[in-house]
Parts: structure tokens; C-alpha cells; sequence
């Protein structure tokens, strides 16, 4: 079976977005590949964090994986801190991959640009070798990368490819592949952007554990236009068309077939807000069980990390044995 592997960063509350985008088809996938889904702790280093804060971003984004349908019996989900080969395969990495490759990575050269004064850790340069690490640890067959993330497969190819020229046929080449076209989901306010938690204010974005209440009223202010038609067209009406695709992927339709049913603004609002309303209360709940119950928590992390540790420890094994390290 195909192994598939997807990570994410725990960076705080996620949002609707998110969900349409990206959670449900893996909660889809899992069932058809075999999937890995790393929550990767160490990357959130890169930028100086209060202590404590990444720990409980770690288990809050745990939950939420689980509450959404990643099931611990068929899905690997592991915390990468709890797998020490990470670290131990990112140093090799980083003595396999180039200053030149690093230093034209995109996020370094962004911020290292930005300001002379600013912070900017070693980490941020090296981390592309810690990501391969966490790609080839698994013998990954494929990586769903949207194009911004692209590049990082392609260091990570390269990488083992070199490694695979010097000491033999070692590690899995990866391929980054286009995941399932998900929502494309925009801000309620600002239908020209993604929705996103990180905008000066949160009115046009849906947390997953927003309120009923709360979501109601988003969508009931979402931005809209002075047609007065109902058409799915994201050039002339980018916020009608934002509710149409919304609406649609929360009831598995067409966004098109799904504005033929409005003839105003107003019901179309209420029935987007209640459609996730809905679409998430069971996922609220489940989220704030398991929030209640860390040891139960640790237990699922636990499962994963104990067959994310096994796969690991296998290819950190092959690594050292082609390199000729002596054995312990």
C-alpha cells in the first residue's frame, strides 16, 4: 500500500479553512493510503516560544486531529519529539544537503531579509534537512504539498538522492503530490484573502471551536455585494461565491447546484452558518472530552509514537549501516 505521510505545526486554534481544506481528506485518505500525520513540535523552534506553550498547542492540536475522524487504530499520529530518530536523521541530512541548497530556501531568505535586527535562528536555515528527516524516516511514497511547500519535497529529494549516489540504495525517493481538491474557503470579511487566524481581527474567520453563537453571527456580517443574485462567480461576486463553496462542501455539493436553491443573501447566510454549525458540534465535542482526559490523550499519541518510533528506528538503522557508523 502506498505510504503516504502529511505534517503540520502546532501553531494554535485551527479554522474552517483548515478542516474543508486539508483535515478531512486525510480523515478520507487514511482508509486508502497508508498515512503518517506528524505533529511537528520540533519546527515550532525555530522562533522563541514561552514555555510550556508548544507542549499544550501539541496536545490541544491532538485532540483536534482525532476529533475530526483520524482514527489511532489505522493512522499513525505521532508527536515528532517523541521519535528521537528525527533529530538524529536531520543532522545527517544536514551534512547531505548544501549551504546553497539551504540558503535559497524561501522562508529563510523572507525573513532573513526583513530585518538586520530581528532575531533569526539557526534553525530557520537548517530546518529543510530536519523536514527530510522527517519525510524519509518513513520510507514516505508520497507528500501532499500544495505549491508553497513544494520546494521542501524537492530539497528532500535531492538529498536522498545524494545519499543514495554516495553510499547505496538506502532511502525512499518521495514524490510530491497535488491533494484532493479541498474548499477553497476565504475570509467572511475579505473575500479576496484565505481564511486565516493570524488577520488583525478574527470576524471573518471560523474557529473550530468557535461557538454557535459566534459562527452565526460571522456569517450573518459576511461580506457580500449590491447585485442581488445569487450566482457562483468568484470573479464578480467573490463573497456570495465564498458561501456557495462553504455550503457546498459542508453538504458534499456542487457549488454551482447549490446557489440554483437561493434567491437572496440572507437565507444563504443562515444556511451556511447552520450547516457548520452543525458539521462541528460533534467535532467540539469530542474535542473537549478528550481535553478533559489527558491520560486518554496520551494514550492515542502513544499508539502512533510507538509505530512512528518502529518505522524510524528501522530506516535510522539502514542509514548507519550504509554509512559504515560503528555499530552500538
Amino acid at each position: 500500500m502506498t505510504r503516504v505521510l502529511s505534517c503540520i505545526k502546532p501553531t494554535g486554534e485551527g479554522h474552517l479553512g483548515n478542516h474543508l481544506g486539508a483535515l478531512r481528506h486525510w480523515v478520507r485518505l487514511q482508509h486508502e493510503r497508508e498515512s503518517f500525520h506528524g505533529i511537528v513540535d520540533l519546527h515550532s523552534l525555530t522562533v522563541p516560544v514561552e514555555p510550556g506553550l508548544v507542549g499544550e498547542r501539541t496536545m490541544a492540536l491532538a485532540a483536534m486531529l482525532f476529533a475530526v475522524g483520524l482514527d489511532p487504530d489505522v493512522a499513525t499520529v505521532f508527536v515528532q519529539s517523541h521519535v528521537p530518530e528525527h533529530p538524529r536523521l536531520g543532522w545527517v541530512m544536514e551534512c547531505t544537503t548544501s549551504y546553497g541548497e539551504l540558503s535559497r530556501m524561501t522562508q529563510f531568505k523572507d525573513r532573513a531579509s526583513r530585518s538586520q535586527t530581528e532575531f533569526v535562528s539557526g534553525g530557520l536555515f537548517t530546518y529543510p534537512a530536519l523536514m527530510a528527516a522527517d519525510i524519509l524516516l518513513y520510507d514516505t511514497d508520497e507528500v501532499p504539498v500544495g505549491d508553497d511547500q513544494r520546494q521542501h519535497v524537492e530539497i528532500t529529494r535531492d538529498a536522498a538522492e545524494r545519499f543514495n549516489s554516495r553510499y547505496g540504495e538506502t532511502l525512499v525517493v518521495p514524490t510530491a503530490t497535488t491533494p484532493p481538491a479541498g474548499a477553497r474557503i476565504m475570509d467572511l470579511q475579505d473575500p479576496t484573502s484565505k481564511m486565516s487566524k493570524s488577520t488583525r481581527t478574527d470576524a471573518g474567520s471560523i474557529g473550530l471551536l468557535d461557538d454557535a453563537a459566534a459562527i452565526d453571527r460571522k456569517f450573518r456580517r459576511a461580506i457580500t455585494d449590491s447585485l442581488r443574485q445569487v450566482a457562483y462567480d468568484p470573479e464578480r461576486q467573490s463573497g456570495v461565491s465564498n458561501l456557495l463553496e462553504i455550503l457546498a462542501a459542508v453538504t458534499d455539493r456542487n457549488p454551482a447546484d447549490v446557489a440554483s436553491e437561493y434567491h437572496a443573501y440572507g437565507p444563504l447566510k443562515a444556511d451556511a452558518g447552520a450547516a457548520v454549525i452543525e458539521m462541528l458540534a460533534p467535532i467540539q465535542a469530542r474535542y473537549l472530552e478528550l481535553m478533559k482526559d489527558p491520560s486518554e490523550l496520551t494514550r492515542l499519541l502513544g499508539i502512533g509514537s510507538a509505530r512512528a518510533h518502529e518505522v524510524a528506528a528501522t530506516t535510522l538503522d539502514r542509514v548507519h549501516s550504509a554509512i559504515g557508523l560503528l555499530p552500538a
